[in-house]
């Protein structure tokens, strides 16, 4: 997977170097060839494919060092990217829709916050979105301490405010959980140079600080920044149900996917690198709206 991870202070570190009207013409010899259940998935819920798509939320979706030396790599963005080697939602939905094609607006912002999903949301409707993917929550509880996290009430009031700015609009929104932050921890802790980029560039410190020490106090500290993770995601899931059909929550799928090392991006030991991101892109659209029209 891929870690929900926020933006980090930057300390440089020398030698550290997709309506396209979606016709489909289908005869009963088509249908047949589908097989029964794929036919009547076809013929029962039949959905128009996206003409303009847009991804809100923090450094993970703005592919933040998937590419460079903490810069934002946008074509790296397991949403809204263009680079083939990440295939993104966009990617995929472009094959199918090529009116789609230039449509990918790209809202996220390194080290955004809940507090700043509304003003993204608005953003997406001045843009036409009437597809929007939400991964937003990591920097909410990646503090100095977890005494600094969002309260649980507050990060559920944001994200609802978020989705009545979308929910007039119509636009079908895909909400990802929040990863693992503790897991992220876990792979990393035993390897040098992520222990030392996450003390150099105090990341995350409410999970990462001490990566090495096995005392009770910190052991604790971890449990915490990871409970509250998974309340950020019971509370993405709930205010998914109150936006409605036009809402799709991941069941967790990004919380529970077991990203490894190799997966995050080696100037920082943090974010998603592109193989990262490209892991990402599948758990998601695998999780979504159009998981059908996969081959």
């Amino acid at each position: 997977m891929i870690p929900t991870f926020g933006h980090p202070e930057v300390f440089m570190i020398k030698k550290i170097t997709s309506v396209l009207a979606f016709s489909v013409l289908l005869t009963p010899g088509t249908l047949l060839a589908a097989g029964p259940a794929r036919a009547h998935r076809l013929t029962a819920a039949p959905r128009a494919l996206p003409t303009v798509l847009a991804a809100l939320g923090d450094s993970i979706s703005a592919g933040f060092n998937a590419c460079g030396w903490y810069v934002s790599c946008t074509s790296r963005s397991w949403s809204a990217g263009d680079n083939p080697e990440v295939s993104s939602h966009y990617l995929r939905l472009l094959a199918l829709a090529p009116a789609l094609k230039g449509h990918n607006l790209n809202f996220a912002v390194p080290g955004a916050t809940s507090a700043d999903l509304a003003a993204q949301a608005r953003q997406a409707v001045e843009g036409g979105a009437d597809y929007v993917t939400i991964l937003v929550g990591a920097q909410d509880a990646c503090t100095r301490s977890p005494k600094l996290m969002t309260p649980v009430v507050t990060y559920r009031r944001r994200i609802e405010a978020a989705l009545d700015v979308l929910r007039p609009t119509g636009a079908r929104v895909f909400v990802a959980s929040i990863p693992d932050l503790k897991r992220l921890w876990r792979i990393g802790k035993d390897n040098r140079w992520a222990r030392a980029f996450w003390t150099i560039g105090r990341t995350c410190q409410s999970m990462l600080a001490n990566p090495g020490s096995t005392a009770k106090a910190d052991e604790t500290r971890r449990v915490e920044v990871r409970e509250r993770v998974m309340d950020y995601n019971e509370q993405l899931r709930t205010a998914c149900l109150r936006y409605g059909p036009a809402c799709r929550y991941d069941g967790g799928a990004v919380f529970g996917y077991p990203f490894s090392l190799k997966m995050v991006s080696p100037w920082d030991f943090f974010h998603p690198n592109e193989a990262g991101q490209r892991a990402l892109a599948q758990v998601t659209f695998a999780a979504g709206f159009f998981a059908e029209t996969q081959p």
